[in-house]
């Protein structure tokens, strides 16, 4: 987009870097769901609220890796052939119900309880396990080779967790591999924040829900469903408010009745400097801005602020810029309200595979493919429009190469940042 004036002014002030707006952020948010508990088998993607400590050790034996024998490492001949008697059989949930004795060699299988020893104990029973595989059985005896090493195939208590230790933290976002964790100690139920609740507008006259038909000079709302389906892979409970109209006081009366019962409310369109732009003056007649403008390509006009006490973000209106502000900006806020405490998001180095104008100052991302060159990093091939309107872009995009501010420009074979949008959409 062309611009006569120099954007850092534009507006009658400078721009704000996106780090100091998102240190605004992470400074002013925090959790404001309540908790609940829930069970296990429905805490997938829920925020923890409590930490967890392991009520006992993993695994809660020493037990087999491998099929084969458990032998006392000496009993065994250091250079030949070693004949040891086999005395019993154990599998797994089947422990040997008496001690094994040296000179003897139990059969057992992978993830079956060590036998004990003379005292009753794990801990001075056989030591090693022979796999199957290296074994010849002759009748009732076995014959195992030379070369074993002490503790071989012996997986020990406690290997994985120990009992007392704080296994999940607050604040972590529950996955498949933590909820499995939990269940691995014997959680059946997780204390975790409710829901957080957000109500989403879009604002405009000229946006109409698909659901209706389009007049002249019309468009449909993409932005809403758009940001709607963000919030829910983030776990928020969330409500369609519809269309606002381009009018004051409509749109002062929507948000103050949404701030009631929502923890966040979210708007795109209607925060910029036109005469048609009311959300931003409706916000701070209600409550307060923080920021709305940043310096960042695309989505500078954002805001964030609140409602009375619920929080308020307000989103650009060009579909891509919304979607793009939403993962850099939005994503933290809700993770933050939600009571997560890790909100950031991973990216890793790739090789630009395109040249790109940039102004100096200001953050920018642009939408990209990954390829593969043959073994090295990935190569980033840019989305042939670049528009903040060009949703398809986002369709055929793998994710966002960041240009940071004290970039001016990007030769291609550079290595940049790529931000997945897998680990951003959900």
């Amino acid at each position: 987009m062309a611009q006569l004036r120099d954007d850092c002014f534009a507006f009658g002030g400078e721009l704000m870097p996106l780090d100091d707006a998102l240190s605004i952020l992470a400074g002013r948010v925090g959790p404001v769901a309540a908790t609940e508990t829930i069970a296990l088998r429905v805490a997938n993607g829920r925020i923890l609220a409590r930490d967890i400590a392991a009520t006992r050790d993993v695994p809660p034996h020493d037990n087999s890796a491998v099929d084969g024998y458990a032998v006392y490492f000496d009993d065994l001949k250091a250079d030949a052939e070693t004949r040891l008697k086999v005395i019993g059989r154990v599998a797994a949930g089947h422990p040997l119900k008496h001690p094994a004795k040296r000179g003897e060699a139990v059969r057992i299988f992978t993830g079956a309880p060590m036998p004990v020893g003379a005292d009753g104990t794990q801990k001075t029973g056989p030591d090693a396990v022979f796999m199957e595989e290296d074994c010849e059985r002759s009748g009732d005896c076995v014959v195992c080779p030379p070369g074993l090493k002490r503790g071989s195939n012996r997986r020990f208590a406690g290997e994985d967790v120990k009992k007392g230790e704080v296994i999940l933290k607050r604040g972590q976002r529950l996955r498949a591999q933590e909820i499995g964790l939990a269940a691995s100690v014997g959680m059946a139920e997780l204390a975790v924040y409710k829901r957080l609740r957000a109500a989403v507008f879009s604002t405009g006259d000229e946006v109409c829900d698909p659901s209706e038909d389009a007049p002249a000079g019309c468009i449909f709302d993409a932005n809403r469903f758009a940001v709607m389906a963000l919030l829910e892979n983030l776990g928020a409970q969330v409500t369609d408010l519809g269309i606002l109209a381009d009018d004051a006081k409509v749109v002062t009366a929507a948000l103050k009745k949404a701030a009631n019962d929502h923890d966040l409310l979210v708007t795109s369109g209607g925060i910029s400097a036109g005469e048609e732009d009311h959300v931003r003056a409706a916000v701070s007649a209600l409550g307060q801005i923080h920021f709305w403008r940043l310096a960042i390509r695309p989505g500078r006009p954002i805001a964030l602020g609140q409602v009375g006490s619920t929080a308020f973000l307000g989103l650009p209106g060009n579909p891509v810029a919304a979607m793009v502000t939403f993962l850099v900006i939005g994503r933290p806020l809700v993770l933050h309200l939600a009571g997560a405490t890790d909100v950031g998001s991973t990216r890793f180095p790739v090789i630009a595979g395109f040249d790109y104008k940039k102004k100096k100052g200001r953050r920018e991302w642009a939408r990209v493919r990954l390829q593969s060159n043959g073994g090295g990093r990935p190569v980033a091939v840019k989305y042939r429009a670049s528009g903040a309107g060009i949703l398809s872009s986002m369709v055929e995009a793998d994710g966002l190469v960041e240009l940071p501010e004290d970039m001016d420009g990007l030769k291609q074979g550079t290595v940049v940042d790529f931000l997945p949008f897998s680990g951003v959409m959900g």
